[in-house]
């Protein structure tokens, strides 16, 4: 059924708001990393048709209103395989004026001729994958660049004009102490980059650093306790929001008006299309992924199929889970009255009769129309969620 509707679409025109390729391509591989990357880099340009043909196979687009080049690394690709995807992009959608488009860099990627490749293309936001500013967690999660390099890079591509710059940062390393979190919050700050977004070092079944974790012997990585990991959560938050960054979701912080429009539409329930190897797409009824592999996803393209592995339907209870897994991570939270308008007042009446225990526990509240967590519940988030999940 799924792909016969996909077929129907494919002479429709519909809105999609958020457009994402995936660029796979890694020089070499973070020990934490649990996305769909490969260091193949000889099949870059073969890759880039494959990503061109796929976007001439998908639904025809009204309007795309943000389009977010991720990986992987996409600066690893070369100009004359970023202006290709980008004219393919422009050709094949109805990109909105005011579009955000966004493009990952690594630091030691950024250079004066790579910036120059940037400012050629539509480009208007660049996310840097800083992860810290200590050149000895950065050498443990085999990162490649130096402190040096990652402020240098924002500096670069501040001065070619392109003042929209997200950073990524990490903490929880292990041995990290809080001093050494307060000096990569400060270093941030200094850099007065207009968004930040932080996440705590997973360990991620199947990476490397899951299974240094979990070894027998003397070289076994033991992951930094919960209490200090929250005790750091804590102190970003406070840092940031002084700084005068607006906490919008749980990881993610802003100035003013500069919060991640793509990133934005996968919390607030807002269609969007992956294409590339491993990358996801949603339409609000359903959701579907291409294949983690680069040489299947290339293949299945070249012969004409959709590269697409899985896909499932989504019923009325799972889209109502979808909105609370992600709207409650936002600080507005979640709409009653669109609980209602979309899923009836049966939702609506388990949604407030659920809530009500972390209400009297001072870990969510009320404010007008909206449900959302209060600053005490954002670091035990996910239990505080689970309680509103429609089982």
């Amino acid at each position: 059924m799924f792909f016969l509707n996909l077929l129907v679409n494919l002479s429709l025109k519909r809105i999609m708001a958020g457009l994402y390729i995936h660029i796979p391509f890694c020089k070499t591989r973070c020990i934490y990393c649990g996305f769909y990357s490969t260091t193949m880099e000889q099949k870059k340009d073969r890759y880039i048709e494959a990503v061109c043909q796929e976007m001439t196979m998908r639904p025809s687009l009204d309007i795309i209103k943000t389009i977010y080049i991720g990986g992987g690394t996409p600066s690893q690709l070369n100009g004359k395989q970023l202006h290709k995807l980008f004219k393919h992009i422009y050709n094949i959608y109805n990109v909105d004026n005011d579009a955000e488009v966004t493009i990952e860099c690594n630091p030691d990627d950024i250079s004066p001729e790579f910036v120059e490749i940037l400012k050629s293309l539509p480009v208007n936001r660049v996310s840097i994958g800083i992860q810290t500013f200590s050149d000895k967690h950065l050498q443990f999660i085999r990162r490649r660049h130096s402190s040096t390099q990652a402020i240098n890079a924002v500096e670069l591509v501040r001065n070619a004009g392109i003042n929209n710059i997200s950073i990524d940062l990490m903490f929880g390393f292990p041995n990290e102490t809080m001093e050494e979190w307060q000096t990569d919050l400060s270093q941030a700050i200094k850099l007065n980059c207009k968004h930040i977004s932080a996440y705590s070092l997973m360990y991620e079944e199947g990476t490397p650093l899951y299974l240094m974790a979990n070894m027998d012997d003397a070289d076994k990585v033991k992951p930094l306790d919960d209490e200090t990991v929250a005790e750091m959560y804590k102190t970003m938050v406070n840092c940031f929001t002084t700084a005068g960054y607006e906490h919008y979701e749980i990881s993610n912080f802003a100035k003013p008006t500069y919060r991640s429009r793509h990133n934005s539409s996968y919390w607030q329930r807002v269609e969007y299309i992956g294409i590339g190897a491993a990358a996801h797409s949603y339409d609000l009824r359903s959701r579907w992924w291409n294949r983690a592999n680069l040489d299947q996803y290339i293949e299945q393209v070249e012969s004409g199929q959709l590269p697409v592995e899985e896909s499932e339907d989504l019923n009325i209870s799972m889209q109502y889970n979808d909105m609370v897994t992600t709207a409650l991570r936002t600080c507005e939270g979640i709409s009653m009255s669109l609980v209602r308008q979309l899923f009836g007042d049966y939702f609506l009446q388990y949604l407030r009769r659920n809530s009500q225990k972390n209400i009297a526990r001072d870990l969510l509240e009320i404010t007008g129309d909206y449900i959302h967590l209060t600053k005490e519940a954002v670091i035990i988030s996910d239990s505080v969620i689970s309680d509103l999940i429609y089982l």
